[in-house]
This record gives structure tokens, C-alpha cells and sequence, in this order.
């Protein structure tokens, strides 16, 4: 399914996301895997904040492919993992590694199952690796704005 089509069907809308609204986004996700990296925490802490840092890294694909979530619409975190695909040439594989991690924050914070120090490791080092990707893609995809002309 592409872009589109989850626009058409209302999960999906469009958005022009400018650049400062792009770097917000992976900024914080930053600071939220440099504080999931913290050993101090409990792992199920870790594992939410890892997970802010993959959903931030997500959504900023998602913006800067010209879409935000419909935050209405039940799954909308699902649907932006999901869409990694088609946002950023992410493989199939892959999502389904990212879709267990969110699993896993749901069965933590809604049911209160523990989360393993190995999986708030492997949660955040997935989401480092996503950020990465996402600054790679949007630096090689999406058009700088041309600068303002200067006032002489």
C-alpha cells in the first residue's frame, strides 16, 4: 500500500513539515536514546525511551515524505513503523524487528511484563540505527530549502 493510498483511507495526512519541525523531531529522539543508554534505569525505562527515540526517527521520515499519522485513528503508531517501506526504502525484515519492540513497550506499559536488559539493549541500539538511516535518507532525498536572498 503506498502513501497515498493510506491518505485516501484516512490514515494518513498530508503535511508540509518544514525543516526546523523535521530537526525538532530527530533532535529529541537524540536525547531520548542518549538517555536510554543510561544503566541506572530500569530496562523497562529504557525501552521507552529507546522506543521515543525510533517512533521520533519514524515519524520524521514520515514528515519529511509530506504525511503525519492520523493521531485519531487507533494504530497510528503501527501504521508509522509500518510505512518505513515506503518513507524510507526500509526492508520488510526489518519492520518486523521494530513492530516486536513495539510489542514489547505495550505489553510493559500496559500489562506491566518486564522488559529484559537484552531487549531495552537491542530496542535501543535498533533505534540508533533508524535515526541513522533516516538523516542518511532525508539528506539524500529531501530538497534544502534555497536560501533567502540576501539584503544588499
Amino acid at each position: 500500500m503506498t502513501l497515498e493510498n493510506l491518505s485516501r483511507i484516512g490514515k494518513l495526512k498530508a503535511h508540509a513539515a518544514d525543516e526546523r519541525e523535521i530537526a525538532r523531531l530527530l533532535d529529541s529522539a537524540e536525547r531520548a536514546l542518549k538517555d536510554a543508554s543510561v544503566a541506572a534505569l530500569s530496562p523497562d525505562s529504557r525501552v521507552d525511551l529507546a522506543y521515543r527515540g525510533l517512533m521520533q526517527a519514524a515519524l520524521a521520515a514520515m514528515l519529511a515524505n509530506g504525511y503525519r499519522p492520523a493521531t485519531s485513528e487507533p494504530g497510528h503508531h503501527q501504521v508509522v513503523i509500518q510505512a518505513l517501506p515506503k518513507t524510507i526504502g526500509m526492508a520488510a525484515g526489518r519492520v518486523q524487528v521494530l513492530e516486536a519492540y513495539r510489542k514489547a513497550r505495550i505489553q510493559s506499559d500496559y500489562r506491566g511484563v518486564p522488559v529484559s536488559d537484552a531487549v531495552a539493549g537491542e530496542c535501543a541500539d535498533e533505534a540508533r540505527r533508524l535515526l541513522a538511516e533516516v538523516r542518511k535518507w532525508i539528506e539524500a532525498h529531501r530538497a534544502k530549502p534555497d536560501p533567502a536572498p540576501s539584503k544588499e
